[in-house]
């Protein structure tokens, strides 16, 4: 069984982008789907990534022999929100413990991803809060605990991704904690085209 798990939420219908699938778009020669995986796969020993069904099969190309295992939890109603996609995600990992990522973060921290696991061991969450926001798409939850309060959340209409962390035990990983086992571009996305040509300028640039 994995000890530890990456849940990559690629279902959203990527708006601001375009008609192209964000999270299989071309990002300086490689996925972006793809780019998230690889610098995740030092500190998981497996990845499930939420989609709908009709990404499967581009999403499965792009992640073709990628170091670690590779499973799909598909959005059974598509198109809630990341609360249900997280949900659905954590529902299908095996181990204790998942890290919950958005597909366009590609600059992802590994060391710092290893660091939130260590922080939330005995504990139903540890999430990062480097400013004012809770970074509820970059956490490690105890993958079961988690996706209980999701759905007792969307059962309830509660449509803000902060709320269920509120039914959890959790640790709030700060600024200063951030600042010594990371750096704060592990949270930056990429949303636009614009987005897009800026993070594969500073890829090429080894960011």
């Amino acid at each position: 069984m994995p000890e530890r798990t990456a849940v990559v939420l690629a279902g959203g219908r990527s708006t601001r982008f375009g008609d192209e699938d964000k999270a299989v778009a071309d990002l300086a020669g490689r996925p972006m789907i793809r780019r998230v995986v690889d610098r995740l796969t030092p500190v998981v020993d497996a990845v499930v990534v939420n989609c709908r069904a009709a990404q499967r099969g581009a999403i499965a190309t792009a992640l073709d022999d990628v170091a670690v295992t590779v499973s799909f939890a598909e959005d059974d109603y598509p198109d809630e929100g990341p609360m249900a996609g997280m949900a659905t995600g954590l529902r299908a990992v095996e181990g204790e413990y998942a890290f919950v990522v958005a597909c366009d973060m590609p600059f992802v921290d590994s060391g710092f991803v290893g660091y939130l696991f260590d922080r939330a061991a005995g504990h139903d969450a540890a999430v990062p809060r480097p400013e004012q926001w809770f970074e509820t798409t970059h956490a490690v939850y105890r993958a079961a605990a988690m996706a209980e309060a999701c759905e007792a959340a969307l059962a309830e209409g509660e449509e803000r991704i902060v709320a269920p962390l509120f039914d959890l035990e959790f640790v709030v990983v700060d600024a200063d904690e951030v600042r010594d086992h990371g750096t704060p571009h592990t949270f930056e996305n990429c949303n636009t085209p614009e987005d897009f040509v800026d993070a594969a300028r500073r890829l090429e640039e080894g960011s």
